[in-house]
């Protein structure tokens, strides 16, 4: 019971679930009820999470990994498909370019400043590393390419945009599997000591396997009601704040959706396990990038609101010089505290930019 201590906190914004509930059918503010469902996912999504683990335990390392996979970032997956539903594909698109770059610059950011503080150095896996920064640079060009064809080509009209979107989406569909086929079994012994790290001391809570799947169907379907519920409200919170829907969803969506993720890169960091930190932050943004956005593609197109992979020109330059960032300071396979502040400071740059966007 000593790994339940550690959610705690997380636990009491529970409490927002069914106040959000009220909120709603009392009309309140749509600003309370953006609060609220907000509040309540973060919660929902580290159940989510702590599900996932105890399964992964007892499915073993390939299954394990592919439901990790799965249910990683299902929290944005599912707002992303209700935003979707309500036609808000700018607010999917900056919802994507915020889950790559908060990932790799805000939570490795603060995870090098937590783990390097007191430390002259940390060291990680840099071969691991690289694999993750060559998969980012992989999906920058699904998401660049189709943006610069759009500007340049006289035949880019909508069905031939279509084309190319599902085109370039089922190649890193395709690209994500191998990864995982590569991180999984071909290559495992470079991530044991991320993936692994904590698994030696605590083998997990004790789950049974229907105790874990019925609290991930619950935290699903909770999750989904709230998610709903903060979508419905985007349009008017950020009208009522004066803020754009674009900084909504580059900045506070996925702040949301990965706040217990986060929150694990970082507790980790600090107790020097600098290999799991960096697996996490890496490998969910390379997931988002070649598994979620990709993914959404299809979905859009089965829902009759179709999204193509036409970023618009400043999401494409954030993601590409927050890649070359994360790279140029991961590549030697060692961190400290000013690296950290250097990507936390990327990131704030950024975060200004798309506040002032209208």
């Amino acid at each position: 019971m000593e790994k339940l201590k550690h959610f705690d906190w997380v636990n009491v914004l529970l409490i927002f679930l069914p106040l959000t509930v009220a909120f709603e059918y009392m009309h309140f503010d749509p600003l309370w009820i953006f609060l609220g469902s907000a509040a309540a996912i973060i919660p929902l999504a580290k159940w989510m999470g702590v599900a996932t683990e105890e399964l992964s335990y007892k499915m073993g390392e390939g299954l394990g990994g592919l439901m990790n996979a799965t249910f990683g970032n299902a929290t944005e997956l599912i707002i992303a498909i209700f935003a979707l539903q309500r036609g808000l594909i700018e607010v999917v698109e900056a919802s994507i370019t915020g889950s790559i770059v908060s990932n790799f610059l805000f939570v490795l950011g603060l995870s090098m400043i937590a783990g390097g503080w007191k430390r002259d150095k940390q060291v990680f896996n840099r071969t691991a590393a690289s694999v993750n920064a060559s998969l980012l640079t992989i999906a920058i060009m699904g998401l660049v390419l189709p943006a610069m064809f759009a500007l340049v080509s006289k035949n880019a009209g909508f069905i031939v945009l279509e084309e190319v979107s599902m085109a370039v989406a089922a190649l890193l569909i395709i690209c994500y599997v191998l990864s995982l086929w590569f991180s999984l079994k071909t290559h495992k012994h470079l991530y044991i000591g991320g993936k692994h790290a904590g698994e030696a001391e605590e083998h997990g809570l004790g789950w049974s396997t229907r105790r874990a799947i019925l609290t991930l169907l619950v935290a699903t379907v909770a999750i989904a009601f709230m998610s709903e519920m903060l979508v419905g409200v985007i349009e008017h919170v950020a009208e009522a704040a004066h803020m754009s829907q674009f900084f909504i969803g580059v900045i506070l969506i996925p702040l949301i959706g990965n706040a217990a993720e986060h929150l694990t890169a970082v507790t980790v960091a600090a107790k020097d396990k600098m290999d799991l930190a960096l697996n996490i932050a890496l490998g969910s943004s390379a997931q988002i990038a070649l598994f979620v956005a990709p993914l959404l593609v299809f979905i859009s197109f089965a829902i009759g609101h179709p999204m193509q992979l036409v970023f618009n020109e400043l999401e494409v330059v954030s993601i590409a010089v927050a890649v070359f960032i994360m790279d140029s300071i991961v590549h030697d396979g060692e961190s400290h505290w000013l690296e950290g502040v250097l990507l936390v400071v990327s990131y704030l740059i950024i975060a200004i930019v798309f506040f002032f966007l209208m």
